[in-house]
């Protein structure tokens, strides 16, 4: 290549780099927009006035050994019918992507305990794939219950984090464990709950909290970051504390990575938050939830979750305006849209519906990556009256199989 063209095609290298850089800084550039297909399974059904099952949640274990499917893990648990009073653990698995499932079982080292008349349970459990010491993880809120099943705080950290691990090799689950969290009242309530967690590159875990000196005051949010040799979860650090005192505080935070940053939604009574950060421990100010247009995105006293696909960031959540007024707390229908992760705001034309509303709260639900084409949104429907059941609810557990194309 003669000189002067070599000068040429550096020189255009160079603008091409700068405008690409400019681009992915210009907070005005709207991110490029994702279809996907959508298939809906219906896992099971139950719904016999004693309890429901609850809390789905799942994590892919990557296939080994010419497997072409990866194992698919659900942890669930039984809701009996007094609020927020969760059975011990039980879990499903699928080979084939979700054309049959086994279970429920109940593995006896997840189950309760009792301490006198006090039963012990993990509830609000989200379980993860570890790839560096190849063990899922499942991390919840450990719960003293009372007779008629209401939470207590008769002891010193009675709500605390507690973790199990589950070894695919040898087909076996650890006992609950109690993560260790610094000695200052601000833990006195530690809890890792519904909340999705990363593994960073060096292997440490991060997992979001919500804290407090107490199971009443207002709640802090903020990310620990944890070692893990394969048995033991171990607490390294702790970020910012992010703090709102309105209501309860901030609580159940969710987290994920999407390119370089990492992104935190917040459950607020009043209305979801979300913030950013560069490093997961130390993040910005928060600010509301919003549509693109500046409206409010209407998601409140509720659970929101993410999706991540190739750089483009999507958030799960429930809202109000959806002809859902007969919804406690507008829990259903289930929503999903894409995120501007520069200006943290939801981009309304790219909003759909996952799962529809039958008369059911959905609003206890998971997400998760299952391979590079492929994400899960899975939810129970909560039947708490005669009126749900009218409106065709079942107490169905369903399974949204997000499909991605391979490109935008």
């Amino acid at each position: 290549m003669p000189l002067h063209q070599f000068r040429f095609a550096c020189i255009v290298l160079v603008w091409w780099l700068c405008w690409r850089c400019s681009a992915a800084e210009d907070p005005s550039r709207t991110p490029d927009i994702w279809d996907y297909r959508v298939e809906l399974q219906t896992v099971l059904q139950h719904d016999d006035g004693q309890f429901l099952w609850y809390h789905p949640r799942v994590a892919a274990i990557p296939a080994e050994g010419g497997h072409v499917s990866s194992l698919v893990m659900m942890t669930l648990q039984k809701h009996l019918h007094v609020s927020d009073f969760y059975s011990g653990l039980s879990v499903m698995q699928t080979c084939d992507l979700g054309g049959t499932w086994a279970g429920p079982v109940a593995p006896a080292a997840l189950d309760w305990s009792r301490d006198g008349d006090v039963v012990v349970s993990v509830a609000d459990v989200t379980p993860g794939w570890h790839g560096p010491t190849k063990r899922l993880i499942a991390v919840g809120a450990r719960v003293r219950y009372g007779t008629r099943g209401q939470q207590l705080e008769d002891q010193p950290r009675a709500q605390q984090t507690a973790y199990a691990v589950y070894d695919p090799a040898a087909d076996a689950w650890s006992a609950w464990q109690q993560l260790r969290v610094p000695d200052a009242p601000q833990f006195n309530f530690a809890r890792s709950a519904c909340a999705q967690w990363l593994v960073d590159p060096d292997g440490t875990v991060l997992l979001p909290f919500y804290i407090g000196p107490s199971a009443t005051a207002p709640h802090i949010v903020t990310v620990m970051r944890c070692g893990f040799d394969g048995r033991q979860l171990t607490y390294r650090e702790h970020g910012n504390e992010l703090s709102l005192n309105v209501e309860r505080g901030l609580v159940e935070p969710s987290l994920i990575r999407c390119g370089p940053r990492y992104y935190l939604t917040l459950r607020n009574d009043v209305r979801g938050y979300v913030t950013a950060s560069d490093d997961g421990l130390h993040f910005a100010p928060i600010c509301p939830w919003q549509f693109d247009d500046g409206s409010e995105l209407g998601s409140y006293n509720t659970q929101q979750h993410w999706l991540e696909h190739r750089g483009a960031l999507f958030l799960v959540y429930t809202r109000r305006g959806a002809q859902n007024d007969h919804i406690m707390r507008h829990r259903a229908p289930l929503f999903m849209a894409q995120v501007d992760p520069q200006r943290l705001c939801v981009l309304r034309a790219t909003e759909r519906i996952l799962i529809p509303e039958r008369g059911a709260e959905l609003g206890n639900f998971g997400a998760a990556r299952i391979s590079d084409g492929e994400s899960w949104v899975t939810v129970s429907e909560g039947v708490w009256n005669s009126e749900a059941r009218r409106r065709g609810a079942t107490g169905a557990l369903f399974v949204a199989r997000i499909l991605w194309p391979a490109r935008p």
